[in-house]
């Protein structure tokens, strides 16, 4: 005779998880302070925007602490003002990104139009019909410095890196202490160097190589930082691994240490690039000005998205406010895909073949 054994599933418990019937008298305590909160508003000289949040957060804090005083004592009570404080600091801390991306998405859609992403404004002016001209030449700039840039400051910056983690020669305490210092600097600065250094003491004039090179100067510290950070995560025991058995120095460090840390490597290389997308304080003093698309990176002026919404709210009329806004918008999806990319990057685990 055979016994049949049924199997079931055992999932793990979670007795600190908040249930069903828990839930309830919270959202209902939430309603019940939005009620009072408006009907407070309504009767008293508090009035506003800041006013409804202010009570809300007094009446709900005060709900739910009297809930759980009644339920669990006063520790609960306690945990319970606590929890909404975070939450509310929480809240506070989106609100200022929430308006940034409400702000620049209404004001940016106004000058948005099908040509917007394919013609130039070498054919109108900031006081043109938003239907006319274009950001393709910022576009394309921009991209073309982000590119200079990182090929300028990327060998730079993984060097020092690997130099402060793997060789940790005498020199190592000074270049430590100044890619401290760069990472602090105004980004101004960066501009004005290029251009009394190389600007005012040769032929040269203002160009995408010279804006790429005090972008660069701003990338470098931020790469570096982010460098070391991901190749101190490396165990040390895949270095003495490839050490004992034979491999030298750099050939453990350029098989093993980078290959573990490359995915965040290209998360440091992506976080730099988004540090300097927006930076417009370089480009005033190095970027010479052009309205069209210029490839040749060591003469003639050229255009950047930063440059383009300098400009526009330079120029000061409506029109001109229109399409800075919307040069905004192009460079905050720009610089939010960056991120985005990177977080992915980030999130990876890494993998040792």
């Amino acid at each position: 005779m055979t016994t049949m054994t049924h199997h079931e599933t055992v999932y793990p418990k979670r007795p600190w998880k908040a249930t069903k019937a828990d839930l309830i008298p919270v959202f209902a305590l939430l309603v019940l302070a939005a009620v009072v909160d408006y009907a407070v508003v309504a009767v008293t000289p508090m009035k506003g925007k800041l006013a409804y949040a202010f009570l809300f957060f007094v009446f709900g804090a005060g709900f739910q602490m009297a809930l759980k005083w009644k339920q669990l004592g006063r520790r609960a009570a306690i945990d319970s003002l606590a929890g909404s404080v975070a939450i509310t600091g929480a809240a506070l801390a989106f609100i200022p990104v929430i308006s940034l991306l409400e702000t620049a998405i209404v004001k940016g859609m106004k000058g948005l139009y099908p040509g917007f992403f394919i013609h130039d404004m070498s054919v109108a002016n900031y006081q043109s019909p938003l239907n006319q001209g274009g950001v393709i030449q910022a576009i394309v700039g921009t991209l073309y410095l982000i590119i200079l840039a990182t090929l300028i400051s990327l060998p730079l910056s993984l060097l020092t890196a690997l130099y402060l983690t793997e060789i940790k020669g005498k020199a190592s305490g000074f270049i430590q202490f100044l890619v401290q210092a760069m990472s602090g600097i105004p980004s101004v600065v960066a501009g004005i160097f290029i251009y009394s250094a190389l600007l005012l003491t040769t032929s040269l004039r203002g160009s995408t190589i010279m804006a790429a090179l005090a972008l660069a100067i701003l990338m470098i510290p931020t790469v570096t930082r982010t460098a070391q950070e991901v190749l101190l995560l490396v165990p040390a025991d895949l270095r003495e691994a490839g050490l004992a058995l034979g491999a030298t120095q750099w050939k453990t460090v350029a098989t093993i240490v980078v290959p573990a840390a490359r995915n965040g490597l290209i998360t440091a290389v992506i976080l730099g690039v988004a540090r300097i997308a927006g930076e417009t304080a370089p480009l005033l003093f190095t970027l010479g000005v052009s309205n069209k698309i210029n490839f040749n990176p060591f003469f003639g002026g050229q255009s950047a998205l930063p440059y383009y919404v300098w400009s526009g709210l330079a120029d000061g009329t409506e029109l001109g406010i229109d399409r800075a806004w919307s040069g905004i918008l192009v460079l905050l999806i720009i610089v939010l895909s960056l991120f985005v990319v990177a977080r992915v990057f980030g999130t990876r685990k890494v993998k040792i073949k």
